[in-house]
């Protein structure tokens, strides 16, 4: 079906807050808008409304035609208990709701239709309709040779007995992958769809994104993946409170954005600028008025009526000027001050140099059930930076974890230098959860921190009062990845070992993060699939890990 999505002056937001508002979109087949902003700009609120999962504040939203099939799929952050991945990919897919709905209709067939109420046939006419327009009704047929053609064996992920919570984050990854491969939707909504995948998986999901008839809105924070994906892109600015669609791809984008930029703030400064002045000529001309009536009452005579009348004539002409120049004050069109968007600036704290090895592994191999690394001999040295890849599943975060000491080798060495100094960001963020509250844990993190410190500290991070006090395990996995940033300056490291530090970051924190690692003169070990970052950050080595072997390239 050939459907289209039309927002038409939309705000979107809660009762206490508005994230946008007067937002016009219109989505029509083969069109794939990118949506980006800062976090907390309304981008995941957008999708809800679109889909219809949540009333927009203002404003409607109309498909054409009106039974289009829109598909929303959202962030998980937490896996459901129980789900096997076929019931998760059914869900997903719309196909699970509308099975429901079908059997639900077929029931209704006998009872009769309740005064008022439409007639049960064509509500079974219309719910089947709908199950068949979503693939349900060979799902179980396509589903195992889908996922096997994105390299999830049966013999792994069994789709009607492997649980969604017994894979790992790439597993679970290419099975939403394959959720959007099965699904029919006449319309697609992707929240965070690079989230997880390796390099490979991102090429597959740019291939089925640029080959679909229907249209997409996405929001991602993979630039390269925009860059190679988006036809439009919708800017959702927190700061200037604006939202703009702009024609083209992603890097037209960010021309087009510093070029509205830039004249904006000249805009602004030439309007400042003649404001001031025509403010200092009004102000000059008030205090020569005001000197004039002082000096013509002080030098003439009493009863020299020719010379005051004259004095106060030339008064009046002065004070004529100022109305005239307030006047013109009042007439200027005004232009309001661009405001600057909150951005995240910090630096990564550094401690005394280590020892000139920092960490060896010699013949290290390491056995996780059916899978092994290694064996591995590697050395990496103080200052050196390391940029780590391969697909998921390979053996990456295994290996990271086997160089700092946090598991040790089953056979062969491993050995950490001395004065070593780690700061980390773990994948699953992992020193950020549990019941405390985020001000507690991290004190205990940074004891030499007193409360007012971490407070302060944290602020500049984004994370105010609303978010210290909440129980870490509440905090977004965003929120969790700048209280790890917030970390990494409050502690002194030499060592920095980062595993996929870009999920969940939005796009001028990742910047933010990019600069601070090019001041950073310790150790690196980086491990990212962010293409634009093993591009822009300066590396010396590069290392491939696939199938629990490391090999340098």
């Amino acid at each position: 079906m050939t459907a289209s999505l039309v927002a038409k002056d939309i705000a979107g937001g809660y009762a206490h807050r508005v994230l946008f508002d007067h937002l016009d979109l219109t989505v029509a087949p083969g069109d794939v808008v990118g949506v980006v902003g800062a976090n907390g700009a309304g981008k995941s609120t957008l999708l809800r409304i679109l889909a219809g999962d949540l009333a927009p504040l203002e404003g409607s939203i109309t498909r054409a035609p009106a039974d289009a099939f829109v598909g929303w799929l959202p962030q998980e952050h937490d896996r459901v208990p129980g789900e096997t991945v076929a019931q998760y990919v059914a869900r997903r897919t719309g196909c699970a709701a509308a099975t429901q709905a079908m059997d639900a209709a077929a029931a209704a067939l006998g009872d009769g239709a309740a005064a008022g109420a439409a007639d049960p046939a064509d509500v079974y006419a219309a719910a089947l309709d709908h199950w068949l327009a979503t693939g349900a009704a060979d799902l179980d047929d396509r589903l195992p040779a889908v996922l096997s053609d994105l390299g999830l064996r049966t013999d792994d992920v069994a789709a009607e007995t492997a649980l969604m919570t017994s894979l790992s984050g790439g597993q679970a990854a290419r099975v939403g992958l394959a959720a959007l491969l099965c699904s029919r939707f006449d319309v697609v909504l992707l929240d965070e769809p690079t989230n997880d995948l390796d390099l490979d998986g991102l090429a597959r999901l740019e291939e089925v994104v640029g080959s679909m008839r229907a249209g997409v809105v996405l929001v991602s924070h993979d630039r390269e993946f925009l860059a190679r994906s988006v036809t439009r892109v919708l800017e959702l600015d927190l700061a200037q409170h604006t939202n703009t669609v702009f024609g083209g791809g992603y890097e037209s984008y960010l021309e087009e954005r510093e070029v509205a930029r830039r004249h904006k703030r000249e805009e602004y400064e030439e309007f400042a600028e003649k404001k001031a002045d025509l403010v200092a000529r009004a102000r000059t001309q008030r205090e020569w008025s005001s000197q004039g009536v002082r000096n013509a009452m002080r030098k003439a005579p009493d009863n020299d009526k020719i010379r005051r009348k004259a004095a106060s004539e030339s008064s009046e002409k002065q004070a004529q000027k100022v109305r005239q120049m307030e006047s013109r004050i009042a007439r200027l069109d005004e232009v309001e001050e661009p405001r600057k968007e909150w951005v995240l600036e910090f630096t990564i704290g550094s401690a005394p140099r280590s020892s000139s090895v920092v960490a060896t592994l010699n013949n290290a191999v390491v056995r996780q059930g059916d899978f092994v690394l290694g064996p591995v001999s590697l050395q990496v040295n103080a200052g050196e930076r390391i940029g780590v890849t391969g697909p998921n599943g390979a053996g990456k975060s295994t290996l990271l974890r086997l160089l700092l000491g946090t598991i040790a080798p089953d056979d062969g060495t491993a050995q950490l230098g001395t004065n070593v100094a780690i700061g980390e960001i773990d994948q699953t963020r992992g020193q950020f959860a549990g019941p405390q509250r985020l001000a507690d844990r991290f004190e205990e993190l940074v004891p030499d921190y007193s409360t007012a410190e971490v407070r302060t500290l944290l602020a500049k991070f984004g994370l105010r009062a609303d978010h210290v006090d909440r129980p870490v395990e509440d905090l977004s996995p965003g929120e969790r990845t700048r209280a790890a940033l917030a970390l990494l300056q409050a502690r002194g490291v030499n060592v920095l070992v980062l595993d996929e530090p870009t999920n969940h970051l939005d796009l001028p924190a990742i910047e933010q993060l990019e600069s601070a690692l090019d001041s950073f003169d310790g150790a690196l070990l980086l491990v990212t699939h962010d293409r634009r970052m093993l591009d822009t950050v300066r590396i010396d080595r590069r290392w491939q890990v696939e199938d629990g072997q490391v090999t340098e390239l």
